[in-house]
């Protein structure tokens, strides 16, 4: 098992709530413990966020709860109908989980049985729990900060690598059905788990205004890179939904089709390549290699062929639009990759060592 980065942020920031609750001398510290262990984000942003809404929750949790104490006293019962209240009024504010979990651990924390004012209880509990929070944060801030700008793209680099390989294979009818169906499942989580590292870059904050349009440029360039891995996935599912049915399409068809997926692939690769500078830069363009009119024409005799007997091909269909919409995200990707080297050569990217699937 590997140990993660957010796992060795959660144990410090829970030893520094404890430890900082201790010095404090706050009668119970496993609430500070139990805040730390909800606070802590992936992203500084985001855990900036999670100040601001478990702060809220905090405050609706520790309220509500003196109230009912102070109005109908703590028991179990008062205490299981003041939970549910809250998680009513979480609910209809639309907070997330651990939010929630956070204001459910203050109205617990509160109604617990005490020879202390209830005023000043909650006062104390409310403290732990913030301390655990801050704590949380403090440790989001100082101690291993995420680079999700080398992870996105490393994540990039392996997930398109994967999808052209069985792209490949699936082509010439070699793959191995189950196999290729249980990949295609395990490409799908990578998808999205790309989807969410850009989601966590975007949301980074650039401090210094000199590094904000570089960042922007950024941000344009790797969505483009994801659109366009996802684009090939799409022609890689388009492919298996018909490789059974292959024998419905004409021979010449067939080696046209292999033969223009295999020009696609090889410019999606040249253009990844180049852009990491892996390779020598060529006086002819990687997508200069595709001939727009075969793409049109393989197209075209695509949706000729469900014309010519729509029960039978129209399956056909999603190939012609995947292999059209992929061929169109390459174009702009090369665009925008060599616009961004012409001009901005210097903002080079470092990238991290392959991950462990």
């Amino acid at each position: 098992m590997k140990l993660g980065a957010r796992m060795l942020k959660t144990g410090l920031a829970v030893a520094l709530a404890l430890y900082a609750a201790s010095l404090l001398n706050f009668p119970s510290n496993v609430f500070a413990g139990f805040a730390a262990v909800f606070a802590v984000q992936p992203s500084i942003y985001q855990s900036f966020k999670t100040i601001i809404n478990q702060l809220q929750a905090n405050i609706i949790g520790v309220s509500l709860a003196t109230l009912m104490a102070y109005s109908f006293g703590t028991d179990p019962f008062v205490v299981g109908f003041t939970v549910t209240v809250i998680i009513g009024i979480c609910l209809y504010l639309k907070m997330e989980r651990s939010t929630v979990s956070i204001a459910l651990i203050a109205v617990i924390s509160v109604m617990e049985t005490t020879q202390m004012e209830v005023y000043q209880f909650a006062l104390l509990r409310f403290s732990s729990l913030m301390l655990g929070i801050f704590s949380a944060f403090i440790v989001n801030l100082l101690f291993l900060p995420p680079k999700y700008e080398t992870t996105l793209f490393q994540h990039i680099e392996q997930t398109t690598g994967e999808i052209l390989q069985w792209l490949r294979v699936t082509t010439r009818h070699m793959s191995d059905d189950p196999s290729l169906k249980k990949e295609i499942n395990q490409i799908q989580k990578d998808v999205r788990r790309m989807d969410e590292i850009y989601l966590l870059f975007s949301q980074e904050r650039v401090y210094l205004q000199k590094n904000r349009l570089p960042k922007t440029r950024k941000l344009v360039v790797f969505r483009q890179l994801t659109l366009t891995s996802r684009k090939s996935f799409f022609v890689l599912k388009a492919i298996q939904r018909v490789d059974n049915r292959t024998a419905l399409i004409p021979d010449e068809l067939q080696s046209l089709l292999v033969k223009e997926i295999d020009q696609l692939i090889h410019a999606h690769e040249q253009l990844l390549l180049g852009y990491m500078r892996r390779i020598k830069r060529k006086n002819k363009d990687p997508i200069e290699y595709i001939s727009e009119p075969a793409i049109i024409n393989l197209v075209g005799s695509l949706i000729e062929l469900y014309q010519s007997n729509e029960s039978e091909h129209y399956i056909f269909l999603s190939v012609a639009t995947a292999l059209s919409e992929y061929h169109h995200e390459l174009i702009h990707l090369q665009t925008l990759l060599h616009s961004y080297e012409k001009y901005y050569n210097n903002e080079k990217l470092e990238i991290l060592p392959k991950r462990e699937r």
